[in-house]
């Protein structure tokens, strides 16, 4: 391990001493007229009726953004937490509620889905991608009915982007080794292709807590796409191919002060094969009337073992859509479009107890759907878009999807807000739950109802320039209201039900937030967010257990002028909450208390910008916060009192990390 640590630190000076040298040498040049360009915030907020914005690449790059999970640090809208201590399952929560109940999109395609989906965040690495669009409450009704509490759209680097390749290179101190690659190649004046690869690993098992669990669980991924894209004046077509390979082991890994005659272990095997294409044809410019064709398949597989628990699944997902949209004058635009989903889960459940015994569970779903969404927008000042949309699933037949939102502007600096819709969203058990077999607690699953909901919000937008410097201020209060809810029961001891709603359950969400903007290069972010989130457990109305009441976010960043020198800082301040009812051990002990605290968590990077590559050294959770505790009964855990999902702060104390970008431009 030292002589892979020392060879890391060996590159990265190489690297800066091949940059520093190639600068040295440069010719000056005097220039007689230059312009000075405004540097744009990292978060843009997006112009339309909805209330959403994009996170840029200036703003991916203030953090490591090893991938997905981790792009929303300096976002004060968007939480990522554990679902649990052991598999390293991660989870977005967006409006105080779960990311089962955001719709995630791949370039305005649908994707992870079911088996996926608990760790699909590791699924998408930082570097290829070029921004993430985030939409809140009730959205477009074009991708489909699943967005409840939002859409999160991914946007991956172009094959039509500047030709050349790009190596991004990253390690830190539990011994966690990236590299990525992305090479752009231009075939001609109207094909281009790009090949993205993605290679990660852990070399070692850190146990920070010495509780004889790994914090985090040894990965190994190789991830690869080739993509493509073509266009001609009246025909744009955009194409791929992704594989995905992991291996993931965890548990009682290494710890030879312990005696283990039998250790343990937590493993899990995925090999993800995807496919998409889009094609689109201009039919009249002149009213922006065009006829799309998009489609995807995707081949999931998961194989793990839970200690003596197994889950296996082999899942196949085929969506297509076929939209037009047109223009019938500069106020109005209409989009129509049909679509079709199929998910098939062929499932194994295996539970050894001396022998074998396997439950074969095939899941089936076919949904056939068409929508139609009117924009008006008779003024700069005013823009309404109204939408609705009728599905029929195989599983629970005809249901409707209304959503309406609408701007108002009264002056250029003020933006109101206002939204109002339906979500609809199918539960995998099985699939999008199987972590939960981690635990020594019994999983109850009842026969699922689809969910249901209504979500409202209003958003208030409005900046303030003072000679060259902005300063936005954004209000927003968002309700989400459940018919029909999936819920998960953690609060009957040794037992977790995934079992229908029976009574109330609701969301308030609300949030201020100020970002200063300044011609200098000082940018920063100030944010407070209250959630008031309530679920109805065996009869009574109860908050949602490890779910913070409050977040408090500060950022400050900083670039030097022709961006030489970026330096970042992120503050966060996570309220406590509430924990599942606590009950007692086999050793007469409390289970946990019946609150969890507040705790910070404090990061800083700190990069250095060169011609053609830079450099990036920082450390996450300065604060070193951990939750003591967050497997309960790991002394034992072949023992009844075993549970990896009492998950509500950090696991991993302060960590250190370092990383090179390179641009080799074209070859």
């Amino acid at each position: 391990m030292k002589r892979l640590f020392y060879s890391w630190l060996c590159v990265l000076s190489f690297f800066s001493g091949f940059a520093q040298s190639g600068n040295d040498s440069v010719e000056w040049t005097l220039l007689e007229d230059f312009e000075v360009v405004k540097k744009k915030p990292g978060n843009l907020k997006l112009s339309g009726p909805e209330n959403s914005f994009k996170i840029d690449r200036n703003e991916l790059f203030k953090a490591a953004c090893c991938n997905l999970g981790e792009s929303f640090t300096t976002n004060p809208s968007v939480d990522v937490s554990y679902n649990d201590a052991a598999t390293g399952s991660k989870q977005i929560k967006l409006l105080g509620l779960s990311g089962n109940y955001v719709q995630l999109l791949t370039e305005n395609i649908p994707n992870f889905r079911g088996a996926a989906r608990p760790f699909s965040l590791r699924y998408v690495p930082g570097p290829w991608m070029k921004s993430i669009s985030v939409s809140k409450g009730s959205s477009s009704v074009k991708n489909g009915y699943e967005s409840i509490t939002g859409q999160i759209d991914v946007e991956y680097l172009k094959p039509q982007d500047e030709e050349g390749v790009v190596l991004n290179a990253y390690f830190d101190s539990q011994l966690k080794l990236e590299a990525n690659a992305d090479a752009n190649f231009h075939l001609s004046p109207t094909l281009n292709t790009e090949l993205l690869a993605h290679f990660e690993d852990r070399f070692s098992n850190h146990d920070g807590n010495h509780d004889g669990f790994t914090d985090m669980p040894d990965i190994r991924q190789f991830n690869f796409q080739n993509r493509w894209n073509l266009f001609t004046n009246h025909y744009i077509m955009h194409a791929g191919i992704g594989v995905i390979n992991e291996k993931s082991l965890a548990g009682q890994l290494g710890h030879s002060h312990i005696s283990m005659e039998n250790p343990y272990l937590i493993s899990m095997k995925t090999g993800r094969y995807e496919a998409y294409m889009k094609h689109a044809v201009i039919v009249d410019k002149d009213h922006n009337s065009n006829i799309a064709l998009l489609a995807s398949a995707s081949l999931h597989n998961l194989n793990t073992m839970y200690g003596v628990a197994g889950y296996d699944i082999r899942e196949w997902n085929a969506w297509t859509q076929l939209i037009f949209e047109t223009d019938f004058n500069e106020m109005s635009n209409l989009s129509v479009g049909f679509s079709y989903n199929y998910d098939y889960l062929d499932q194994t459940l295996k539970k050894i107890n001396n022998s074998i015994a396997s439950y074969p569970l095939l899941e089936l779903e076919n949904v056939v759907g068409g929508y139609g969404q009117y924009t008006w927008k008779p003024s700069e000042k005013f823009t309404l878009m109204a939408g609705v949309r009728g599905d029929w699933s195989s599983k629970f037949k005809w249901f409707v999807t209304p959503r309406f939102n609408i701007k108002y502007s009264p002056i250029e600096s003020l933006n109101l807000r206002a939204s109002a819709g339906k979500g609809y969203r199918t539960v995998f058990p099985w699939a999008e739950y199987n972590y939960l077999l981690a635990s020594s607690r019994a999983l109850v699953v009842e026969n699922l109802n689809q969910e249901s909901s209504w979500n409202y919000g209003f958003n208030i937008d409005y900046s303030l320039y003072i000679k060259s410097e902005q300063i936005r201020f954004s209000t927003e209060y968002y309700y989400t209201l459940f018919n029909r809810q999936v819920v998960v029961d953690y609060e009957t001891p040794h037992v977790i039900t995934i079992g229908n709603l029976d009574g109330k359950s609701f969301s308030h969400t609300f949030q201020i937030e100020a970002n200063y903007i300044s011609s200098f290069g000082l940018t920063a972010t100030a944010a407070w967010r209250l959630n008031d989130v309530r679920t109805t457990y065996q009869g009574k109305l109860l908050q949602k257990p490890l779910t913070s009441k409050y977040k408090g976010l500060f950022t400050l960043s900083y670039s030097t002028p022709l961006d030489i020198w970026q330096f970042d800082l992120t503050l966060q301040l996570n309220g406590g909450g509430r924990m599942p009812a606590p009950y007692r051990l086999d050793n007469g002990d409390w289970s946990w208390s019946e609150r969890f605290p507040t705790y910070p968590m404090l990061n800083f990077q700190v990069t250095r910008w060169f011609r053609h590559f830079s450099v990036y050294v920082g450390a996450e959770n300065l604060t070193n916060y951990k939750q003591k505790n967050p497997i309960i009964g790991s002394s034992d855990p072949w023992g009844p009192d075993f549970d990896t999902t009492m998950v509500w702060g950090p696991i991993e104390g302060t960590m250190v990390y370092a990383g090179v970008r390179f641009n080799f431009g074209k070859l």
